[in-house]
């Protein structure tokens, strides 16, 4: 782990004690951030999880009813009853903020005439099979386009979760660590200077007494 290089002064160490501090509090939030995504992203997964079982279990039904009406139709009469849509869409996207990430909102919109079933052919030549299998597929558009919405909110969230999840990630095991490890060593380095200092005041008193003991005991002698 690369050391910061810092002069070993008490205006460092107090620039650094507030470096750490700053990225002990941004370590917590982003913490709680990261804990709040997670939450949302389980809770959008399990619910695009129930809506695609329950789709993929309807789509089920509607392709089992089209197989059976193409067993008793011709391929030219399906082609030709299904070849123009009767129901027209506009489907707008909208956005929202979830924890600082923007997801998608999906509106679909229905903007066909003529009553709400989805045949635009005779029914007089078609078969029941054909018309469930319209009918199971008219009903699902609106799950399909929930179930886009929650499948891009995942993704996004799995996104920033990963972005949240290195950002704390190097708080915790790079930069806080590289801070006290300076913190540790600068006030080390001011211990050593303070025991230094002491060191040499004590000599310089041992020498100053010293020299007044000798300067005392001369005196003496002249006076003798």
């Amino acid at each position: 782990m690369a050391e910061i290089r810092v002069n070993p002064t008490r205006m460092e160490l107090k620039k650094l004690k507030t470096r750490y501090d700053t990225a002990r509090r941004g370590h917590k939030l982003l913490k709680d951030k990261r804990d709040e995504l997670m939450r949302q992203f389980l809770s959008v997964v399990r619910e695009d999880k129930e809506l695609r079982e329950s789709v993929e279990k309807r789509l089920s039904t509607s392709y089992g009813s089209f197989s059976a009406a193409n067993a008793v139709s011709s391929p030219k009469m399906l082609e030709e009853a299904l070849i123009l849509p009767k129901k027209e869409g506009q489907l707008s996207v909208g956005y929202k903020n979830m924890m600082s990430v923007t997801v998608p909102v999906f509106d679909l919109t229905m903007l066909s005439e003529g009553g709400s079933d989805s045949y635009n052919y005779g029914l007089a030549f078609t078969s029941g099979g054909l018309d469930d299998s319209l009918r199971e597929l008219n009903s699902l558009l609106g799950d399909l386009v929930r179930m886009a919405e929650l499948e891009k909110t995942a993704q996004l969230l799995a996104e920033e979760i990963e972005r949240t999840r290195r950002r704390v990630n190097a708080l915790e095991h790079i930069m806080m660590p590289r801070y006290l490890e300076a913190i540790k060593r600068i006030k080390m380095k001011l211990d050593e200077n303070e025991r230094g200092n002491t060191t040499r005041l004590m000599k310089v008193k041992d020498m100053m007494l010293a020299a007044q003991l000798a300067s005392s005991h001369d005196e003496e002698e002249e006076t003798e």
